[in-house]
Formats: structure tokens, sequence, C-alpha cells
């Protein structure tokens, strides 16, 4: 049915109505810029969003390229591209987010569509449908830079250090290029935290942050590995000398004290260093070589530099292979205990013993002596596996004796890595009870840097163990960071003093004065004192002298197997 001429005018004026109702609506749509273009991509439309996304008013865009308006430069050849195969081949410009520019020059982020009106005309128009990102790649940067910097410090942190370090890795083995890792730790921070608390141990970590950047410049990557560690990233090592003077100026940055408040700090570093590509090209290669130089630093006494080497390689992987069979033989229990009689020196009696580990492999040539492989064992979890083993064992041995009417203490050993585990006191409790022991059956031999790292729980844990009657020893006494105030403050019972101090002190005036020093202040604080290493006649008459309590030595016995220990222990009897 044909429409008669008011009809058509009609429908006509309808149609206009809606498509400049419509215009409306597209050209208020917030955040929603809406752009029309002809087929020399010039700008045919551009509506209210366009000019507040862009910063381009209508009359400035109209008639203007696309490419001259909001395309980067890097961008504009690929533009052009897919513009050109829409119109010549069909194949449409594909949606998704873009990075485009503002009036000002500014990025602005937005997920793009496009429709091609009158595709297979001569007058084919391109719309650009763009919803402004602005505010959700906002909030994603301000995500990304939480998850991937350390909130105390500004700093990278450890996530975002190893993103960077493979970045760099490629880069370098790319251009053949050097670069160089510092890892570096804090010396005895622990200390800080424990005396003035974590607030100030806080403002020190964010202090020589802040003096770390300077020294290393801005060329340099710094970044916060965790706790008291820092890792800086230095590209193209020119040569060796190089890198020794900026880990000199690194271990320098500690040089003048720090102020906290009205505390003057006084802190060193230890800093390991290795090279890519010679001694790495893997990320966690390179992390773990220059951790391992720091720890080399930390044992030829802190507050230095260490560069890794082929010989601390060779070393390390040693340890590896040694720590690979201590696992093993954990599961296959080739561990044993041996006992050193310790001496009542007045009576001659054995009083206790210590319990000493032996490993003792299937494969004989494997055998690593105790001061190889505890070390190891203490590095990683190994050793808490291992010192339950030795609990378990010593009260076995404790309850067997007892059941034959021998009743002597039994003194271990107990690292700190023990201690961390904060149930380490319900563990014993636990094992005593097992067996039907009393709390002074067991003893502990704790060292005196140990002690000095423990915190409060630990040391309320020692005092609850001494209320209840257990021995507790300060290993190797006078060889750690000795110091009266934090001596003062350890619930222990005896003092052992170190092999070292007695050796020449009957023959030699200044070590028989500090033997004399350390014995008087053992006295003066209600402690017993035991001395270690007592090989002569003459030690041993030195010893009474001086009014020492207890010795254990080879004069008295090597360290033995329990059923040698009991028949001595059934003689005295």
């Amino acid at each position: 049915m044909a429409l008669n001429k008011n009809e058509v005018n009609t429908l006509d004026t309808d149609f206009a109505s809606a498509e400049s109702h419509f215009l409306n609506l597209i050209s208020a749509l917030p955040k929603v810029s809406v752009q029309g273009y002809d087929k020399e991509r010039r700008v045919i439309y551009w509506n209210t969003s366009s000019e507040d996304i862009y910063g381009y008013s209508q009359e400035e865009a109209l008639g203007k390229r696309l490419e001259d308006l909001i395309i980067p430069a890097l961008m504009r050849d690929d533009v052009l591209s897919v513009h050109k195969k829409w119109l010549l081949e069909g194949i449409p410009i594909p949606s998704g987010e873009l990075a485009l520019q503002r009036k000002d020059g500014k990025t602005v982020h937005v997920f793009s569509s496009h429709v091609m009106l009158g595709e297979h005309t001569d007058s084919p128009e391109m719309y650009c449908v763009d919803i402004d990102l602005s505010e959700q790649h906002a909030i994603r940067n301000e995500l990304e830079k939480l998850a991937t910097t350390d909130l105390l410090t500004g700093l990278p942190n450890r996530r975002y250090l190893e993103m960077a370090l493979e970045e760099r890795v490629k880069k370098a083995g790319h251009e053949s290029t050097s670069m160089a890792i510092f890892f570096i730790d804090l010396d005895m921070f622990k200390d800080i935290n424990d005396t003035l608390g974590h607030t100030w141990g806080d403002r020190l970590l964010k202090s020589f942050a802040d003096r770390l950047k300077e020294c290393v410049g801005e060329a340099s990557f710094l970044a916060r590995f965790g706790g008291d560690e820092f890792v800086v990233l230095v590209d193209d090592i020119v040569d060796r000398q190089s890198l020794v003077n900026l880990a000199e100026e690194i271990v320098d940055c500690c040089k003048e004290r720090f102020c906290l408040g009205t505390e003057k700090v006084f802190i060193t570093s230890s800093v390991g260093v290795c090279l890519f590509p010679t001694d790495g090209v893997e990320v966690d290669t390179l992390l773990k070589n220059a951790d391992a130089a720091m720890y080399e630093a930390k044992e030829q006494g802190r507050n230095r530099y260490n560069i890794f080497s082929n010989d601390l390689s060779v070393m390390l992987h040693k340890q590896r292979n040694i720590a690979s069979r201590l696992r093993a033989s954990i599961e296959n229990n080739e561990f044993t205990l041996l006992y050193q009689p310790q001496v009542d020196l007045k009576s001659g009696k054995i009083v206790s013993c210590e319990a000493l580990l032996r490993w003792t492999p299937n494969i004989a040539e494997h055998s690593v002596p105790p001061d190889v492989f505890i070390p190891i064992a203490e590095r990683t979890d190994l050793i808490i596996s291992i010192g339950s083993w030795v609990l378990e064992k010593a009260c076995e041995q404790a309850r067997e004796w007892r059941n034959m009417g021998i009743d002597i203490c039994i003194h271990i050993n107990v690292s700190g890595r023990e201690l961390e585990q904060g149930d380490f006191f319900e563990r014993l409790a636990r094992c005593r009870e097992n067996y039907g022991l009393p709390p002074h059956a067991i003893g502990l031999e704790l060292t005196e840097n140990m002690l000095i790292k423990s915190d409060e729980q630990v040391l309320l844990g020692l005092q609850e163990q001494r209320s209840m009657g257990v021995e507790v020893s300060i290993d190797d006494f006078g060889t750690g960071y000795s110091s009266l105030s934090y001596l003062k403050r350890f619930p222990v019972s005896h003092l052992k003093i170190d092999r070292s101090f007695l050796e020449n002190a009957p023959e030699s005036d200044y070590d028989g004065a500090l033997m004399e020093a350390i014995v008087n202040l053992g006295h003066k604080l209600n402690l017993k004192i035991v001395v270690e290493g007592i090989e002569t006649q003459t030690q041993l008459t030195y010893c009474l002298r001086l009014g020492v309590e207890c010795a254990q030595g080879y004069l008295f016995a090597k360290p033995l197997a329990a059923s040698a220990i009991q028949k001595r222990l059934e003689c005295q009897q």
C-alpha cells in the first residue's frame, strides 16, 4: 500500500527527530568518546566526551586527520595499515585497549571499538567508540605499585626486583655486557629492634635506604629484598676496580651514625657481590651467589664486602651436596650420639655429660665432621629435624640410665633455628613427659650469640625452665660478642669457657688474666663454671686453683658411646 505525501513527510519528520535525539544522546554520553572519520581519516563527527577525553574542541578536531590528533607517533604506521586493510580488504579493526594521546601530550587509556558505515560505497565512514579507562588504569597502577613497592622504604620490593633482574639479564645477554648484583645485609640489626623497639628499627631501615639510594645513584636499581636486606643492580660494569669502588662505598654508607630522635645509632653492613654472566645467568643463581658472598663477608667479621669467586662456588657446591645427603640421612636414621663426661673437680666424679652429634652415613667416605655439617644444617631447616632427633635420643638415653639407677644430667646443644620455631619448650616438656623424666634430667647449652639474638619470648621460656631446675649453659663463652648487660639478662646457670682461653692460661699472664676475669665474673653472678678442653694435669691444677667447679676434656675422656659412659658411671657409684 502506497503512502500519501503527508504520511511520507510525517515519517521523515519522525526519523529526523529520532536521529537528532540519538545524536544528542551520543554526544552527551559521559566518558564515551564517539568520533566519525571519512575514508581519508578526517574528522566528521566529534562528540562532547571526545572534547573531555582528548582535549580538542569540536572546532579544533573537525577536518583534522585521526593520526594528527590522538594517535602517538609510534602507533601511526600501524593505524594507517589497519585502516587501509579495512577499506580495501574488508578486515575490521579489532576492539581492544589502547594508549592514545591527549592534546597536552599526556597518555589516555581507552577501550576502543570501530564501526564502518557505507563500507562498500565511495564514501565509507568509520566511527570510533572509545570508553575512557583512566580511572580504572589509575587504580590498576596503584594496585601494581602496592604489589611491587616496599611500603616502609618506598623502594621496589622483592617481586619487582626479580622482574627487573630478569629483564636486565635478557638485555645484558643480548648486548653481551656485564652486570653486578650487590646483596646488602645490616649487621646485628635485631639488636636495634630488641633494644630500641621496632618503631626505631623501621626508622633505621628507612634512613639506611635513603642513604644507600644516595650512594648508588639514579643509574643503579635499588630494592629492599626483605627484612634488613637490600639489593643493588648495576649495569655494564667496566672493570673490577669499579666493582670494588662501589662495594667500598656501600660499606662506607654506615660510617656515620644514624640519628633516630635523640638516639645516635651505629650499625655496619655486610655486602656480597656477584657478576653476570661470570657467576651465573639465571636470576635465582645470581641472587643466591650474591647472598652467599654476603654471608661469607659476615663470616670474615662483618662490616666488609666479599666478591663471589670460584673457590666460593666450589664450597657452595660441596655444601649443597652435604645438605642433600643430610636430608637423606635424617630419613635413614644415620646419626648417633656420643657423650663427653663433665667432671666435678672437687670430687672427681662425673656429674653430667654433653651429648655430641655424629653423622654416620652408610657410605663411609660420605662421613663429615660436626664442625662442617652442623653449620650447613643450621643454615637450613635441617637443623630443626636433627635437633628434634637429638632431643628424643637424649631423653631415651636418660630414661635408660635412670632405669639402671644412674641419675646424671645430659646436656644437649640447641640451635637458634630451633628456638625460632616457637614451640621448642613445648616439645621439650612433651619429650620429658613421654620418657617420665624430671626437668633437671636434660640440660640446655646455647651460644652467647644465640642468646643475644633471642627475643623476649625465648628468654621467658628459658627463665621458666630455670625455675623448674633445668641447667642452662652458655657454651663457648667469650668467643662471641660478649656483653655484661646481656649476661645479666640471661637466665643461665653455667658458663662454659672455651678451650682457647685455657690453652695457654697457666703459662701466659695475658691469657691467665682473661681466665681469672671470666671465672670471677661467673662466680659474682652465682654461676657455675665449666671449662672445656682440659688435656693436661697442669691445666687441671690451674683450674682447681681458680675455683672452677666442673670441666670436660681429653684428660678425663674423649666423647664416648653410651655403653662406655655407663661403665664409668657404674664404677663411681
